[in-house]
């Protein structure tokens, strides 16, 4: 059998924590930034744990 490989995208994009859970960046903090607000491009600057009905997918594109 082939090994099966890990996305390549989604190994860059996210994490795991010390408990298991996932780790993801938000998404609109990269360009078109003057007309959002400095609150929102500041929380959209943390990280945050990927929800519950994405987990199995992001797993399954990790291979875990």
């Amino acid at each position: 059998m082939p090994r099966i490989k890990t996305k390549a995208a989604a190994k860059k994009r996210f994490v795991f924590t010390g408990t298991g859970k996932i780790k993801r960046h938000h998404a609109y903090h990269s360009h078109i930034l003057t007309k959002k607000s400095t609150k929102r491009k500041r929380n959209l600057g943390y990280e945050t744990i990927v929800d519950k009905t994405n987990v199995k997918a992001v797993k399954m594109m990790l291979n875990c």
